[in-house]
C-alpha cells in the first residue's frame, strides 16, 4: 500500500500535514510499535515496519496472550516511520484527535517472506518487545460483518510466552507507557505534549507544536560554561586503569557499567547516537534515541552507557549481546555526563555541577536513567560493588573538566580482570564440539605489532560457536597476524584470520609469559576497533596525572639514545638491508630535514606506511590513530562516512621521529589542513609513466603539463617521488570543495589526453599505459594523499621524495637518485628550490575551470 492511501485521505493543498517519505529498506531489526489510542473509540494501533513504512492495523480490544483469542485487527493505511515514536495529545478537529500512549515497541522477525505473506493475507512472525514476545500471526478474515479486505485477526501462538484466561489480559496488566511510564490520563493532562497531526513528529518538535517542558535551569550561570555552536562531535573522556580506589572528598565514585559507551547528540527533535570512535549506532538503539530526542532541550551532547541486565539486575555484557542479536527493546541508557546544552559548551564546568544539571534534565524519560555517584570512601564503595558482582567502579575528580582524552581525572578499578583482545585465529573443535575449539588472541604493542596473548575456549554456547565460526571463515588468511605466533602444534594447526574482530574476555591474571590465565569469552565488541586494543596496565592514581605513561613517549633531549628528543629502540635494526641503513640513520635523516618536511605535514591528517621490520618485509598502511601512540604526535577528528575517525598529525620534528620509532617509513599527508579539511590548499598531478618509458619522455610530460597550468595562470612546483615518476604540485587558496577540485583536475588530465593521446592516459588500467604517462588526478579527492615532500620511501636504497628546480630535469632523477644518505649533505650546499612555495598566493577561478572543460558547482562558483 506504501503511502498512497495515507496521501489520498489528505489534501496537501489545504493542509500542511506531511505527505510522508518512505524510509530506507532494512532487512534486519525491523521495528514494531503498538500505540494505545483514545480517539472516538479506544483501540490499539498495531504497526509493523516493512519496506520503509509502518503497515498498520487498528485492534479494538488490543492484543491477548491467549492463543484461543482471535482479536479483530482492521487494516488501515500505511504510516510513515516517524509516526512510531509519538506519544501525546492530538487536539480536537484534527485527524485522529485524542490521546496516544506508546504501549509497546521493539523489533519483529518474519518467519517467512513477509511480502508474499502480506499479499496472501497471512503474516507469521516473532515479536521482541518490552511487553509482547514470541510468535504471532496476522491473518485476513474471510467472514463477518466487516470489510473482508480490511478485516484481519491477530492471534498469539501457543509457545512459552502464551497465557490462558485472566492471565492473558496483558493490556489490563500492563497499561502504562513504555516510553514514560505514564497512564492515558496523565498524558491527557499534560498540556506540553499536544501534537498537531497536520505535521510530522520532527516538524512538531521544530515548530514548537510539540512543546518540551524546559527545566528551570540556566546553563549560562554554570561556572566555566562557554557560549558556542553545537559541535559535530565531542571526543569522549576516557578513564585510566588503576589498582586501588582513591580516597578523599575530592573524588566521586560511580558504578562501572558493563555495556556499550555511547554519546547522544540531540538537535531539532532528533537524537544521533555515536560510539566513542564516532560511528553512528542510532539504528541499533531506536528506543533510547527516541527518548533522548524527547528531552526538554533543543541541543545537547550527553555521555553514557547502553546496558542490559542479567537475572540479578546487574549490567551484563553477555545479556547485552543477546538482547541486541534478538532485537530486544529492554535496553537502558545510563547517562553520566553532559558536555553541551542549548548553546553552551559545558566541558569547562566542574564535573559535579555538570552532573547536577544532567540529573535535573533527565527526569523520568525511560529508558534513560541518571548514573548517580557517592562522594569519598572509594575503598568501601569498591568493596560493595565487588560483593554485588559488578564489574567495578569509576572514580572522578569532582572539580575536573571534561578533557576528551584519557587522563588521571577519571580512573577505573575493576573487581576482576577483563579487557578487549583481538582475535587472530582459532583451533579446530575436539570431541562433540562444533564450530571451533578456541580463539587465539592478541594485543597491539606500542610499535603497532599484534602480540600473542593466549587462547580462550570457554564461555561459548552453540549459537555463538556457529555464528562466530561463520564470521571468522570469511576473514581467513594464510599468514599469522601475530608477530610472535604460538609455537608447536597449536601454531602449526591454527586457522589464521585477518585481525578485525575484538573479543571481551574475563580472566584471573596475566602470566609471566604475557598470556591470559583462566580466560572466559564474554562476547564480541562491535563498538571497538581492533587497532585500538592494547594491554591495559593498572597504575597508581597518583601516577595518572594527565596522560598514562604509555602515551607520554617523549624523553629528555640530552638522552644519548634520543633523536630529536625521542628515544630510538633497536637503533641498529636494518630497515634497508641492501644499503645497510639502520633505524637510527633514518631517524637522524628525519631530524636533519625536520625544518623542511614539517611545514608540508603540519596540521594535516596523515596516512602512514609502516614497515616495522624494514621496507622489504611486511608493510601495512594505517590511517586511524591507535592507543599507545606518543602524545607528541597530535590527533585530529575527521568525518568518515556517517561517523568520525581520529587521524594522526606530525606538527613537529619530534613527531616525525616518533612516527619512525613506531615503524613508519612513508608519510602521506592530506591536501587540506585541520582548520579547513573540506577545501584543499594544494593540487597534485602524479605523473606515473609506463615501466619501460625513458626519462626523456617523463621530462617532456612534466614540461607539457607545466605549460598547460601556467597558461591558466598557475605557478607549478615539481618534485621526485622516489619512484619512476614525478609530482607536479600547485599551491592554491582553500576556497573550493573537494568535489570541484577533483572535477577540475580530472578535466585538466583529460584535456592533456585529448591533446596528446600518444603521450598521456587518464585511465588507471595497465593496458592503456603502454608507452604513455598516466596522469593520476585522483590524488585530489577527499581523503586521498600523496607522498610528502622530503619523505623517505619504502623502496630499495631509501629514496626520498625530493623538491627540485625545473632546470634539474635534464638529469635522470628517478628512484634512489636522492636518498637518506645524500640529501642532508646536498641541502647544506644548495638553495631550496621550493623556498617560495608557501609565499605563493593564487586561486582556482571559475574561468580556469571552464577553460579545461569543467563546469563548477554554480552556487559555489557565484560565491567566488
Amino acid at each position: 500500500m506504501a503511502l498512497e492511501t495515507y496521501r489520498k485521505k489528505r489534501n496537501f493543498k489545504n493542509t500542511p500535514e506531511p505527505a510522508g517519505r518512505v524510509g530506507p529498506r532494512r532487512a534486519r531489526h525491523l521495528s514494531f510499535v503498538i500505540q494505545k489510542h483514545a480517539a472516538s473509540h479506544l483501540h490499539y494501533d498495531f504497526r509493523l515496519e516493512l519496506d520503509g513504512v509502518l503497515l498498520s492495523w487498528a485492534v479494538p480490544k488490543g492484543p491477548s496472550l491467549d492463543p484461543a483469542d482471535k482479536r479483530l485487527a482492521m487494516h488501515v493505511e500505511d504510516h510513515p516511520l516517524e509516526y512510531g515514536d509519538f506519544e501525546g495529545v492530538i487536539p480536537p478537529k484534527q485527524y485522529g484527535s485524542g490521546t496516544v500512549l506508546l504501549w509497546d515497541r521493539g523489533t519483529w522477525e518474519p518467519r517467512e517472506d513477509p511480502r508474499a505473506g502480506y499479499a496472501k493475507g497471512k503474516l507469521k512472525f516473532d515479536l521482541h518487545g518490552e511487553k509482547l514476545q514470541g510468535g504471532w500471526t496476522l491473518v485476513r478474515s474471510h467472514g463477518g460483518k466487516y470489510d473482508r479486505e480490511k478485516s484481519w485477526l491477530l492471534i498469539k501462538e501457543d509457545d512459552a510466552y502464551a497465557r490462558r484466561g485472566i492471565d492473558a489480559r496483558i493490556v489490563d496488566e500492563r497499561p502504562e507507557s513504555v516510553a514514560t511510564g505514564r497512564s492515558l490520563d496523565a498524558i491527557a493532562q499534560d498540556p506540553d505534549r499536544v501534537w498537531d497531526s497536520n505535521k510530522s513528529v520532527a516538524e512538531n518538535a521544530r515548530s514548537g507544536a510539540v512543546k518540551k517542558r524546559k527545566p528551570k535551569l540556566d546553563a549560562a550561570s554554570l561556572p566555566g560554561a562557554r557560549k558556542a555552536a553545537l559541535p559535530d562531535f565531542v571526543q569522549p573522556q576516557l578513564a585510566t586503569l588503576v589498582e586501588n580506589a582513591p580516597e578523599g572528598g575530592e573524588w566521586v565514585h560511580e558504578i562501572k557499567y558493563d555495556g556499550y559507551r555511547m554519546l547522544c547528540r540531540v538537535e531539532k527533535g532528533a537524537c544521533t547516537m555515536y560510539s566513542r570512535n564516532g560511528k553512528d549506532w542510532t539504528a541499533d538503539f531506536p528506543a533510547i534515541a527516541a527518548a533522548a530526542a524527547r528531552l526538554p532541550v533543543q541541543t545537547a551532547w550527553i555521555d553514557g552507557e547502553v546496558i542490559a541486565s542479567d537475572a540479578q539486575g546487574r549490567s551484563s555484557f553477555q545479556a547485552l549481546q543477546n538482547a541486541m542479536s534478538e532485537g530486544a527493546a529492554s535496553l537502558v541508557y545510563y547517562a553520566f555526563d553532559l558536555m553541551y546544552v542549548d548553546g553552551y559548551d559545558l566541558r569547562g564546568v566542574p564535573l559535579v555541577q555538570r552532573k547536577a544539571f544532567l540529573g535535573k534534565l533527565l527526569g523520568a524519560h525511560a529508558p534513560l536513567r541518571f548514573s548517580d555517584h557517592i562522594s569519598g570512601n572509594g575503598a568501601a564503595f569498591l568493596a560493595e560493588a565487588c560483593k554485588l558482582g559488578l564489574e567495578g567502579i569509576v572514580s572522578k575528580r569532582a572539580s575536573s573538566t571534561y578533557q576528551g582524552k584519557r587522563s588521571g581525572a577519571w580512573i577505573k578499578v575493576k573487581c576482576a580482570q577483563r579487557q578487549e583482545l583481538v582475535i587472530g585465529g582459532y583451533t579446530d573443535p575436539q570431541g562433540s564440539r562444533s564450530g571451533f575449539g578456541a580463539l587465539l588472541l592478541g594485543v597491539y604493542d606500542a610499535t603497532g605489532e599484534l602480540r600473542y596473548a593466549g587462547k580462550v575456549g570457554t564461555g561459548f554456547n552453540a549459537a555463538t560457536l556457529a555464528t562466530l565460526h561463520k564470521r571468522m571463515r570469511k576473514l581467513a588468511t594464510d599468514r599469522s597476524p601475530f608477530v610472535d605466533p604460538p609455537a608447536g602444534a597449536e601454531g602449526r594447526r591454527a586457522h589464521w584470520i585477518r585481525p578485525e574482530l575484538v573479543a571481551e574476555v574475563a580472566f584471573t591474571e596475566w602470566t609471566r609469559d604475557n598470556t591470559l590465565r583462566h580466560p572466559s569469552f564474554q562476547g564480541l565488541r562491535e563498538d571497538k576497533k581492533a587497532r585500538e586494543v592494547v594491554r591495559e596496565t593498572a597504575v597508581e592514581p597518583s601516577a595518572s596525572a594527565d596522560e598514562p605513561s604509555a602515551e607520554r613517549g617523549r624523553v629528555d633531549a640530552n638522552d644519548a639514545g634520543a633523536v630529536a628528543g625521542i628515544r630510538i629502540s633497536n637503533p641498529d635494526k636494518l630497515l634497508y638491508r641492501e644499503a645497510g641503513i639502520t633505524k637510527r640513520e633514518v631517524a637522524e635523516y628525519y631530524a636533519a630535514v625536520g625544518d623542511l618536511i614539517v611545514p608540508h605535514l603540519s596540521h594535516r591528517p596523515l596516512t602512514l606506511k609502516r614497515c616495522p621490520e624494514g621496507w622489504d618485509r611486511e608493510c601495512f598502511y594505517q590511517k586511524h590513530a591507535a592507543p599507545g601512540v606518543p602524545a607528541v604526535i597530535d590527533r585530529v577528528q575527521v568525518r568518515e562516512g556517517s561517523g568520525r575517525a581520529t587521524y594522526l598529525m606530525a606538527n613537529s620534528t619530534a613527531a616525525v621521529v616518533a612516527l619512525l620509532q613506531l615503524g613508519v617509513l612513508e608519510l602521506h599527508p592530506w591536501g587540506s589542513r585541520e582548520e579547513n579539511l573540506d577545501s584543499p590548499d594544494r593540487i597534485v598531478f602524479d605523473l606515473d609513466p609506463d615501466e619501460d618509458l625513458e626519462w626523456e619522455r617523463v621530462k617532456e610530460a612534466a614540461t607539457v603539463t607545466r605549460r598547460m597550468l601556467e597558461t591558466l595562470g598557475l605557478q607549478v612546483f615539481v618534485k621526485t617521488t622516489g619512484g619512476k615518476g614525478l609530482h607536479l604540485v600547485v599551491p592554491i587558496a582553500p576556497k573550493w570543495p573537494w568535489d570541484d577540485i577533483t572535477g577540475f583536475t580530472k578535466a585538466a588530465a583529460e584535456l592533456l589526453v585529448r591533446t596528446f593521446p600518444d603521450r598521456f592516459t587518464s585511465k588507471m588500467t595497465k593496458a592503456t599505459r603502454t608507452g604513455r604517462v598516466f596522469v593520476d588526478y585522483l590524488r585530489n579527492a577527499q581523503g586521498a594523499t600523496a607522498i610528502a615532500t622530503y619523505s623517505v620511501r619504502a623502496k630499495a636504497n631509501a629514496p626520498v621524495s625530493m623538491p627540485i628546480a625545473w632546470s634539474e630535469l635534464k638529469r635522470d632523477l628517478r628512484f634512489a637518485h636522492f636518498n637518506v644518505r645524500n640529501v642532508p649533505a646536498l641541502l647544506k650546499r644548495r638553495k631550496d628550490p621550493w623556498s617560495g612555495f608557501f609565499a605563493v598566493r593564487q586561486e582556482i577561478t571559475p574561468e580556469m575551470m571552464q577553460r579545461v572543460g569543467y563546469a563548477p558547482n554554480a552556487r559555489v562558483a557565484r560565491s567566488r
